[in-house]
């Protein structure tokens, strides 16, 4: 039997991959694509030593950075470009270096032109750190690009 899904399933993956592929913030602080679907991905990052901010737990912008992340997967695994629009973020407990923290972006709405999405990120413990929710806009243009022209 033929899965309804795997096109949409093998047009997410290409997308994640290709998003992947340019994304240099996500290379630089080790964020990792875990898994894509059509409006969703799940991202993770082990905090480091240099994402500590004053008290000795993970910098909130690194945090926001992991969900904006996940959310531009998410947003992108349809195959036409999102940006965000806007997000806001609650932290709702610290992380600490060496825990790995993983993002799960959902979307709950999407039109042609905009959507929104809600990201979870939790730690090894399953305890929720932060809760982000963010809005995309829709430029039109393809996620997966001819790279040879």
């Amino acid at each position: 039997m033929t899965d309804p899904h795997a096109p949409d399933d093998a047009l997410a993956t290409a997308a994640g991959d290709a998003l992947y592929a340019r994304d240099r913030t996500a290379h630089h602080l080790g964020i990792r694509l875990d898994a894509i679907a059509p409006g969703y991905a799940r991202m993770s990052l082990t905090v480091q030593e240099w994402m500590l901010q004053g008290h000795d737990m993970c910098h909130g912008g690194i945090m926001f950075a992991l969900a904006d992340t996940a959310m531009a997967f998410a947003s992108n695994s349809r195959g036409t470009s999102h940006v965000a629009l806007n997000a806001n973020i609650d932290f709702l407990r610290p992380a600490f270096a060496g825990e790995t923290l993983v993002a799960e972006a959902r979307e709950g709405n999407r039109t042609r032109r905009t959507g929104m999405y809600d990201v979870s990120i939790v730690n090894a413990a399953g305890e929720t750190v932060c809760h982000f929710r963010g809005r995309t806009y829709g430029t039109g243009a393809p996620v997966i690009r001819d790279e040879t022209t």
